[in-house]
């Protein structure tokens, strides 16, 4: 028997599991083996809008990028192995961490989808962290909630559920209103000794409301939180029919929890274990390091959310990653067409990132601002990407590329900065992502940047849905093991991957140019007045 027939016989019995995510570009699936093992995927691209001040998706853009998804997935099963998908062990659904979708008790939505990348919540986040002592975030859902109180939104008092988008959709599928751990740490504090919200903050919640008179209380419009491997309920004969309008998907497939991209990240690098760790760079950019003790006091810069299983995370995000590379990348690119130049996304960029490595570790006096959206770190509600050089610079193509790429870093740095003032022990840290797609570029600047050594695991790519796949995956084996040793034993024991240590020049070269990037950033802050 070949090996696409053996595969075959395996999708057909349904000994697959498979994980969806929605991701901040692309909707990605992915169906494995019992072994983790990819054995076909599908995707569709899509991205978000600016709607009055707003960073949203329509909520009919995720059904129908949804379907697309699971459409391409079901095509290229049955192109490369000749059979129709039409049932799997288990299934999971991921999605872009925080942000607001509120529906009334008919599961209409309320009001826009407000996104993680939206920095319009700072006195309701400001307020919290001062009531919780408890470090909220203006992207976490509750902050979202409250800032919707003080404007006054009439929306509040019809509010039946809140919840993230891969809560939204799960509910879509199943009918369940539950979240993964992971995912509802970045709506609502989670106390890991219990693996739920804090009870004292959602008290103090309570009575901070109690004033306006709202017909619910924050227990009641919270999702129910669940640890990896728990039971999420089945596929609906409804959701089956949504996520596949051909009728092929049969229901009743078991549901593991959902979770949220940092989540999955974790999954996917095998960074859920204490004292690891791993950085998920792509339009946004997060490091996250499972904590061995509490850190000493509350940081604004530190997000503290949870693995899959509920163990306790210092997470550092950023708004702003990838982009301004993109759109640099894009006018290289337009250049090229004028001379009749044709060369491929992943040539024209393995190119441009290998040449930074000949620049200087200084970036040779060439800064960078990558700000598309605001910072929280960096206290910026807004942002203005920009470029600038010293007039005595070594302005050459390695430079201009290597600024960019590391620019990426720099706010991150800041975060990680605590950390290491904290005595955090970082053993490993997994990069994953595209950021990293180059081999030995964006992980060397990386490891120069948090001096740690980085690995890139050859299953990097595969990204988020994958993880969720692994996490659908642990629920054929939760009564047997833990979560870390399921992916220890059962799916890493045997990955190859690539690691590079800091560079002392790197990293010397990083701090020299970080130290002129704090210097620089009320030229940041100038560039974002001018454009109001």
């Amino acid at each position: 028997m070949d090996n696409n027939k053996a595969i075959a016989q395996i999708i057909e019995s349904g000994q697959t599991s498979l994980g969806l995510e929605l991701g901040s570009t692309r909707i990605k699936a992915v169906i494995i083996d019992k072994e983790g093992e990819v054995l076909a995927s599908g995707g569709y691209g899509w991205h978000d809008r600016l709607e009055d001040g707003v960073w949203t998706y329509h909520l009919d853009d995720v059904i129908a990028g949804l379907q697309a998804c699971y459409a391409d997935l079901a095509a290229n099963i049955k192109k490369e192995y000749g059979v129709t998908l039409k049932k799997v062990s288990a299934l999971g659904i991921s999605a872009m961490m925080h942000g607001y979708l509120a529906v009334d008790k008919d599961g209409k939505q309320l009001a826009s989808f407000r996104t993680w990348r939206n920095t319009i919540t700072a006195e309701a986040a400001e307020k919290l962290t001062d009531l919780f002592q408890y470090n909220i975030p203006q992207r976490w859902s509750i902050a979202h909630l409250y800032q919707a109180i003080l404007n006054g939104e009439k929306h509040v008092a019809e509010v039946d559920y809140f919840s993230t988008l891969s809560g939204y959709v799960h509910r879509l599928l199943t009918g369940r209103r539950v979240l993964g751990v992971g995912d509802a740490a970045g709506m609502f504090p989670i106390d890991s000794e219990t693996n739920n919200y804090y009870e004292k903050m959602l008290d103090q919640f309570d009575e901070l409301v109690a004033p306006c008179g709202f017909p619910w209380k924050i227990r009641d419009i919270l999702p129910e939180v669940l640890a990896a491997g728990q039971d999420a309920g089945v596929l609906t004969p409804e959701g089956a029919a949504l996520l596949d309008p051909s009728g092929n998907l049969e229901a009743g497939i078991r549901m593991a929890p959902p979770e949220g991209d940092a989540g999955t990240g974790m999954a996917a690098t095998n960074s859920c274990a204490l004292r690891t760790g791993n950085t998920s760079a792509g339009t946004s950019i997060f490091t996250m390091v499972v904590l061995e003790k509490p850190l000493s006091k509350v940081y604004p810069e530190i997000d503290m959310v949870t693995t899959p299983s509920g163990k306790a995370v210092a997470m550092v995000h950023c708004n702003n990653c990838t982009s301004d590379i993109n759109a640099w990348v894009s006018i290289i690119r337009e250049s090229l067409n004028l001379f009749g130049c044709q060369v491929s996304d992943g040539e024209l960029y393995t190119k441009l990132f290998e040449e930074s490595l000949k620049g200087d570790t200084d970036c040779g006096g060439l800064m960078g601002y990558n700000y598309l959206a605001g910072e929280g770190i960096t206290h910026f509600d807004e942002g203005i990407p920009f470029f600038m050089r010293r007039p005595d610079a070594n302005f050459n193509l390695a430079n201009f590329m290597r600024t960019h790429i590391v620019a990426a870093l720099s706010t991150l740095e800041l975060g990680m900065h605590i950390l290491r003032d904290e005595n955090v022990v970082i053993d490993k840290m997994y990069g994953h992502g595209g950021y990293f797609k180059t081999e030995g570029v964006g992980q060397r600047y990386l490891a120069a940047a948090i001096g740690a050594p980085v690995t890139v695991m050859k299953t990097a790519g595969e990204g988020g849905a994958w993880g969720m796949a692994l996490l659908a995956e642990y629920m054929n084996h939760a009564g047997e093991k833990t979560l870390e040793d399921f992916l220890e034993n059962d799916i890493f024991s045997k990955a190859a991957g690539s690691s590079f240590a800091p560079d002392p020049a790197d990293a010397d070269g990083f701090m020299k140019y970080q130290k002129w990037f704090e210097k620089a950033l009320p030229v940041e802050e100038a560039a974002v007045l001018s454009a109001k």
